[in-house]
Protein backbone atom coordinates (compact mmCIF):
# COMPACT_ATOMS: atom_id res chain seq x y z
CA UNK A 1 0.00 0.00 0.00
CA UNK A 2 3.08 2.35 0.55
CA UNK A 3 3.44 2.37 -3.21
CA UNK A 4 -0.05 3.71 -3.37
CA UNK A 5 0.82 7.36 -1.57
CA UNK A 6 1.57 10.32 -3.34
CA UNK A 7 1.39 13.98 -2.03
CA UNK A 8 -0.93 16.72 -3.84
CA UNK A 9 1.60 19.67 -4.57
CA UNK A 10 -1.06 22.06 -3.99
CA UNK A 11 0.44 21.52 -0.19
CA UNK A 12 3.70 22.94 -1.23
CA UNK A 13 2.59 25.24 -4.25
CA UNK A 14 4.52 28.07 -2.57
CA UNK A 15 8.20 26.11 -2.44
CA UNK A 16 7.28 24.80 -5.78
CA UNK A 17 7.42 28.24 -7.43
CA UNK A 18 11.14 28.61 -5.99
CA UNK A 19 12.38 25.09 -6.67
CA UNK A 20 10.17 22.92 -8.22
CA UNK A 21 12.73 19.62 -8.62
CA UNK A 22 13.94 20.09 -5.02
CA UNK A 23 10.80 19.74 -3.41
CA UNK A 24 10.07 16.82 -5.44
CA UNK A 25 13.19 15.07 -4.35
CA UNK A 26 12.55 15.57 -0.91
CA UNK A 27 9.25 14.34 -1.19
CA UNK A 28 10.77 11.57 -2.69
CA UNK A 29 13.41 11.16 0.09
CA UNK A 30 10.61 11.37 2.72
CA UNK A 31 9.01 7.77 1.03
CA UNK A 32 6.51 9.92 -1.43
CA UNK A 33 5.79 7.00 -4.09
CA UNK A 34 3.77 9.55 -7.00
CA UNK A 35 2.49 13.46 -6.86
CA UNK A 36 -0.80 14.42 -8.07
CA UNK A 37 -0.47 17.70 -10.18
CA UNK A 38 -1.97 21.21 -9.33
CA UNK A 39 0.07 23.62 -11.54
CA UNK A 40 3.61 23.71 -13.34
CA UNK A 41 4.25 27.42 -12.33
CA UNK A 42 5.66 28.11 -15.69
CA UNK A 43 8.06 25.14 -15.69
CA UNK A 44 8.34 23.07 -18.73
CA UNK A 45 5.97 20.00 -17.70
CA UNK A 46 8.96 17.75 -19.79
CA UNK A 47 11.81 18.98 -17.63
CA UNK A 48 9.33 18.38 -14.25
CA UNK A 49 8.31 14.80 -15.88
CA UNK A 50 12.12 14.24 -16.69
CA UNK A 51 12.73 14.95 -13.20
CA UNK A 52 10.01 12.71 -11.56
CA UNK A 53 11.37 9.65 -14.31
CA UNK A 54 14.68 10.21 -12.59
CA UNK A 55 13.64 9.64 -9.14
CA UNK A 56 10.61 7.03 -9.71
CA UNK A 57 8.24 9.29 -8.53
CA UNK A 58 4.75 8.36 -10.11
CA UNK A 59 1.82 10.90 -11.10
CA UNK A 60 -1.85 10.14 -9.20
CA UNK A 61 -3.38 12.48 -11.86
CA UNK A 62 -3.79 16.14 -12.56
CA UNK A 63 -5.84 18.85 -11.16
CA UNK A 64 -7.36 21.08 -14.41
CA UNK A 65 -9.06 23.96 -13.73
CA UNK A 66 -12.64 24.48 -15.88
CA UNK A 67 -11.35 27.16 -17.92
CA UNK A 68 -9.29 24.57 -19.16
CA UNK A 69 -11.28 21.62 -19.35
CA UNK A 70 -13.28 23.86 -21.66
CA UNK A 71 -10.68 25.62 -23.87
CA UNK A 72 -7.39 24.23 -23.54
CA UNK A 73 -8.08 20.95 -23.59
CA UNK A 74 -5.38 19.42 -26.19
CA UNK A 75 -2.80 21.47 -23.87
CA UNK A 76 -4.20 19.06 -21.13
CA UNK A 77 -3.97 15.99 -22.88
CA UNK A 78 -0.73 16.44 -24.32
CA UNK A 79 0.75 17.29 -20.78
CA UNK A 80 -1.28 14.19 -19.34
CA UNK A 81 0.73 11.98 -21.86
CA UNK A 82 4.12 13.77 -20.87
CA UNK A 83 3.04 12.78 -17.21
CA UNK A 84 1.74 9.52 -18.29
CA UNK A 85 -1.76 9.74 -16.35
CA UNK A 86 -5.02 9.33 -17.56
CA UNK A 87 -6.49 10.51 -14.79
CA UNK A 88 -8.09 14.67 -15.14
CA UNK A 89 -9.88 16.04 -11.99
CA UNK A 90 -11.86 19.05 -11.67
CA UNK A 91 -10.79 20.19 -8.06
CA UNK A 92 -13.04 23.72 -7.20
CA UNK A 93 -15.75 25.70 -8.47
CA UNK A 94 -16.08 29.07 -8.43
CA UNK A 95 -19.12 30.51 -5.86
CA UNK A 96 -20.96 31.52 -8.89
CA UNK A 97 -21.05 28.11 -10.22
CA UNK A 98 -22.32 26.94 -6.83
CA UNK A 99 -25.99 26.38 -7.79
CA UNK A 100 -28.54 23.91 -9.22
CA UNK A 101 -28.52 25.20 -12.70
CA UNK A 102 -24.66 25.14 -12.94
CA UNK A 103 -24.13 21.49 -11.38
CA UNK A 104 -26.79 20.09 -13.80
CA UNK A 105 -24.78 21.99 -16.16
CA UNK A 106 -21.65 21.19 -15.48
CA UNK A 107 -22.77 17.27 -14.92
CA UNK A 108 -23.73 16.80 -18.37
CA UNK A 109 -20.37 18.72 -19.75
CA UNK A 110 -18.06 17.05 -18.14
CA UNK A 111 -19.81 13.46 -19.08
CA UNK A 112 -19.50 14.60 -22.67
CA UNK A 113 -15.90 15.27 -22.40
CA UNK A 114 -15.53 11.82 -20.64
CA UNK A 115 -17.43 10.03 -23.22
CA UNK A 116 -15.04 11.87 -26.06
CA UNK A 117 -11.90 10.51 -24.05
CA UNK A 118 -12.89 7.15 -22.64
CA UNK A 119 -11.79 5.28 -26.06
CA UNK A 120 -7.96 7.15 -24.97
CA UNK A 121 -8.54 5.81 -21.50
CA UNK A 122 -8.69 8.89 -19.88
CA UNK A 123 -10.78 9.04 -16.58
CA UNK A 124 -12.47 12.24 -15.30
CA UNK A 125 -13.20 12.90 -11.47
CA UNK A 126 -14.46 15.36 -9.30
CA UNK A 127 -12.90 17.09 -6.05
CA UNK A 128 -15.15 17.86 -3.25
CA UNK A 129 -15.49 20.24 -0.84
CA UNK A 130 -18.49 21.25 1.51
CA UNK A 131 -20.07 23.14 -0.17
CA UNK A 132 -21.74 20.88 -2.78
CA UNK A 133 -23.84 19.78 0.67
CA UNK A 134 -25.23 23.32 0.43
CA UNK A 135 -27.26 22.56 -2.79
CA UNK A 136 -29.73 20.31 -3.45
CA UNK A 137 -30.89 19.06 -6.64
CA UNK A 138 -33.76 16.72 -7.12
CA UNK A 139 -34.01 15.29 -3.51
CA UNK A 140 -29.85 14.96 -3.38
CA UNK A 141 -27.26 17.14 -2.39
CA UNK A 142 -25.02 18.31 -5.35
CA UNK A 143 -22.22 16.18 -4.51
CA UNK A 144 -24.63 13.03 -4.87
CA UNK A 145 -25.97 14.09 -8.16
CA UNK A 146 -22.68 15.22 -9.28
CA UNK A 147 -21.17 11.81 -8.96
CA UNK A 148 -24.27 9.30 -8.76
CA UNK A 149 -22.87 5.88 -9.57
CA UNK A 150 -24.85 4.85 -12.49
CA UNK A 151 -24.09 3.67 -15.53
CA UNK A 152 -24.92 6.34 -17.72
CA UNK A 153 -22.58 8.85 -15.32
CA UNK A 154 -19.21 8.76 -16.42
CA UNK A 155 -17.89 11.47 -13.46
CA UNK A 156 -15.89 9.79 -11.20
CA UNK A 157 -15.15 10.57 -7.48
CA UNK A 158 -12.03 12.01 -6.08
CA UNK A 159 -13.23 12.30 -2.59
CA UNK A 160 -11.68 14.43 0.40
CA UNK A 161 -12.24 12.99 3.49
CA UNK A 162 -11.47 16.05 5.47
CA UNK A 163 -14.21 17.89 3.29
CA UNK A 164 -16.57 15.04 4.03
CA UNK A 165 -16.44 14.92 7.65
CA UNK A 166 -16.44 18.76 7.93
CA UNK A 167 -20.22 18.39 5.96
CA UNK A 168 -21.04 16.23 9.05
CA UNK A 169 -21.29 12.63 6.98
CA UNK A 170 -19.76 9.34 8.01
CA UNK A 171 -16.85 8.96 5.57
CA UNK A 172 -17.08 5.36 5.45
CA UNK A 173 -20.72 4.81 5.06
CA UNK A 174 -20.01 8.57 2.25
CA UNK A 175 -17.44 6.33 0.60
CA UNK A 176 -19.28 3.19 -0.29
CA UNK A 177 -21.54 3.78 -3.34
CA UNK A 178 -18.05 4.93 -5.18
CA UNK A 179 -16.54 1.67 -4.57
CA UNK A 180 -14.71 0.89 -7.98
CA UNK A 181 -15.59 4.58 -9.15
CA UNK A 182 -12.71 6.56 -7.49
CA UNK A 183 -9.15 5.81 -8.66
CA UNK A 184 -8.23 8.76 -5.93
CA UNK A 185 -9.16 9.52 -2.77
CA UNK A 186 -7.73 12.54 -1.06
CA UNK A 187 -6.34 12.05 2.61
CA UNK A 188 -6.56 15.08 5.13
CA UNK A 189 -6.85 15.11 9.11
CA UNK A 190 -8.93 17.47 10.63
CA UNK A 191 -7.62 19.12 13.94
CA UNK A 192 -9.20 18.56 17.50
CA UNK A 193 -10.02 22.01 18.32
CA UNK A 194 -12.94 24.24 17.43
CA UNK A 195 -11.83 25.48 14.38
CA UNK A 196 -11.77 22.07 13.06
CA UNK A 197 -8.62 23.01 11.11
CA UNK A 198 -6.29 21.17 8.39
CA UNK A 199 -3.90 18.88 10.34
CA UNK A 200 -1.53 16.52 9.37
CA UNK A 201 -2.63 12.91 8.87
CA UNK A 202 -2.76 11.27 11.96
CA UNK A 203 -2.40 13.81 14.41
CA UNK A 204 -6.18 14.73 14.28
CA UNK A 205 -9.69 13.38 14.54
CA UNK A 206 -10.35 11.20 11.71
CA UNK A 207 -9.91 7.18 11.97
CA UNK A 208 -7.57 6.49 8.72
CA UNK A 209 -7.00 2.60 9.03
CA UNK A 210 -10.84 1.60 8.13
CA UNK A 211 -10.27 4.41 5.17
CA UNK A 212 -7.16 2.32 3.68
CA UNK A 213 -8.99 -1.08 4.53
CA UNK A 214 -12.10 0.30 2.56
CA UNK A 215 -9.60 1.85 -0.18
CA UNK A 216 -7.76 -1.58 -0.49
CA UNK A 217 -11.33 -3.53 -1.03
CA UNK A 218 -12.30 -0.81 -3.31
CA UNK A 219 -10.10 -0.27 -6.75
CA UNK A 220 -8.43 3.08 -4.53
CA UNK A 221 -4.88 3.33 -6.85
CA UNK A 222 -3.78 6.50 -5.04
CA UNK A 223 -4.12 8.18 -1.86
CA UNK A 224 -2.82 12.03 -2.06
CA UNK A 225 -2.15 13.35 0.98
CA UNK A 226 -3.46 17.51 0.98
CA UNK A 227 -3.25 19.62 3.52
CA UNK A 228 -4.44 23.17 2.32
CA UNK A 229 -2.53 25.25 4.51
CA UNK A 230 0.28 24.01 7.25
CA UNK A 231 1.35 25.43 10.42
CA UNK A 232 4.72 26.12 9.01
CA UNK A 233 7.12 24.43 6.27
CA UNK A 234 4.55 22.50 4.51
CA UNK A 235 7.09 20.19 3.68
CA UNK A 236 7.85 19.60 7.34
CA UNK A 237 4.14 18.65 7.71
CA UNK A 238 3.49 16.36 4.68
CA UNK A 239 6.63 14.35 6.32
CA UNK A 240 4.85 14.34 9.10
CA UNK A 241 1.66 12.38 7.44
CA UNK A 242 3.62 10.17 5.36
CA UNK A 243 5.41 8.78 8.62
CA UNK A 244 2.34 8.39 10.29
CA UNK A 245 0.61 6.93 7.37
CA UNK A 246 3.28 4.26 7.04
CA UNK A 247 2.84 3.27 10.96
CA UNK A 248 -1.08 2.94 10.54
CA UNK A 249 0.17 1.15 7.43
CA UNK A 250 2.59 -1.82 9.54
CA UNK A 251 -0.26 -1.62 12.29
CA UNK A 252 -2.87 -2.71 9.68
Amino acid sequence: MKHKIAAQLYTVRDLLEKDFPGVLKELKEMGYAGVQISGLFGNDPKEIAAVMTELGLGTAGMHIDLDSFRNELPRVLEEAEIFQTKDLILPYLVEEDRNAESYIALKAELNEIASKLQEDGYRISYHNHDFEFETEIDGQNALDYLLEPTEDNLLLAELDVYWVKKGDKEIISFLEPYANRMPIIHLKDMANNEEKSFAEVGTGSIDFSPILRWGEQNGIEWYAVEQDVCPGNPLDSLRVSITNLHKIIDNM
